[in-house]
């Protein structure tokens, strides 16, 4: 194992916090494999770029000798985390998670070593407790302490519901802890009160409280609201490598910077040099091109990476497509004549047909050929004739 000192620093790279640090540290003196878990409810399928972070720290662990159980909530699931929700969420039936669960673990594996990850299920521990381990466990909080809980409290304050069983959710994921001993738990900010639930359990049951290890919330491509499918801001793994590459162009020059933080395996000194190459005159396009590949490398191939810019540069470049351009946020489901108008882009619906059926209408890059298209969700260049452009985001 490397030295103390080599091991904090790479772990504290992009954590927003660790509870205890002092704690974390007597922890590696112990010069042994630590037991590091990360739950995740597969409630989706589909993993995007915002879910990786936390994903990159586990890797990172796993390359300093630690052991990894990432563990697969198909019981907490079919609660529902209440985190971040202004009302009840519907529960997922386990056939839905399981389903789910196959899914995610084939992508999960493009980011961790398969032969050092140890996949757990909850229900193997939390589907034993039975009616009387339930109501001993939730015995251990009162409902004063859990509306202390921000969403909870939120809720409660504007007279929305919240289900008994929502109560429970803190308390599984916590007892998830204690059945694995574990030594760190890692998980997003607005897991706070979870993670720190399962130090209170491990105390009550004797054991060695973890240390809970917080990751920050990746913005979106809008660089505002975290990155959501349900919010069309998001790049997911799976996507196509020319999709991915489009995506990652559209960020912001301020936004790449927390990209390259949170995303890329790159060394931090790295990442300062360019930081000084933009500020001596670079252009940031080109140092974003480097971070759309890296991902792409990573998730797809080198040859799809290469492959990738070179068609970016055939359709935007080549086409004198502006770095800089205004932007606009529309909801799914506006009609391209309408987009087109609201974009500035044209100065009527009637003007975005015919531009559109003179071929001079163009969506990054093509030929818009259908007057009665309805775009997807996502972040997309418009423009109208030579000069016209607009960047679009449709959530």
């Amino acid at each position: 194992m490397p030295s103390i000192e080599a091991a904090l620093a790479e772990i504290k790279r992009g954590v927003e916090d660790i509870i205890p640090e002092k704690e974390l540290i007597e922890k590696l003196k112990k010069n042994r494999p630590l037991r590091i878990k990360l739950g995740a409810d597969p409630t989706a399928p589909d993993i995007h770029l915002g879910h990786t972070v936390i994903l990159n720290k586990l890797r990172q662990f796993q390359e300093l000798g630690h052991e990894i159980n990432f563990l697969i909530g198909d019981f907490t699931a079919t609660v529902g985390d209440p985190t971040g929700k202004n009302t009840t969420r519907p529960p997922l039936t386990h056939e839905q998670v399981l389903q789910n669960a196959e899914t995610y673990k084939e992508q999960v594996f493009k980011i961790l070593d398969p032969e050092k990850t140890k996949i757990v299920f909850n229900s193997s521990w939390l589907g034993e407790l039975g009616t009387a381990g339930m109501l001993q466990l939730a015995s251990r909080l009162t409902v004063a302490r859990m509306l202390e809980r921000d969403d909870f409290k939120k809720r409660f304050a504007n007279n929305r519901p919240i289900a008994i069983h929502e109560f429970m959710y803190p308390l599984l994921q916590g007892y998830d802890s204690v059945a694995l001993k574990t030594d760190i738990e890692l998980g997003g900010t607005d897991q706070r009160f979870n993670l720190l639930m399962g130090r209170e359990l491990q105390k009550a049951e004797g054991q060695e409280p973890q240390v809970v290890l917080m990751m920050p919330l990746l913005e979106g491509l809008d660089g505002v609201d975290k990155m959501s499918k349900s919010k069309g801001n998001y790049i997911g793994i799976s996507e196509a490598p020319s999709e991915m590459f489009g995506k990652i162009m559209s960020i912001s020059d301020e936004l790449m910077w927390r990209y390259y933080e949170l995303l890329s395996f790159r060394p931090l000194a790295e990442i300062d040099g360019f930081k000084q190459d933009v500020a001596a005159g670079k252009n940031p396009r080109d140092i974003k091109i480097l971070l759309a590949k890296e991902i792409i490398a990573r998730f797809h191939s080198q040859a799809d990476a290469d492959k990738a810019e070179q068609d970016f540069i055939n359709r935007f470049q080549k086409n004198a497509i502006p770095d800089e351009m205004p932007e606009f946020t529309f909801s799914q489901g506006i009609a391209i004549a309408n987009l087109l108008k609201e974009a500035g882009l044209v100065n009527s619906t009637s003007d975005a047909m015919r531009m559109i059926k003179q071929g001079a209408a163009k969506i990054n890059g093509e030929k818009i050929t259908d007057t009665k298209l309805v775009p997807q969700m996502g972040i997309d260049v418009y423009q109208v004739g030579k000069r016209k452009f607009a960047r679009v985001t449709l959530k």
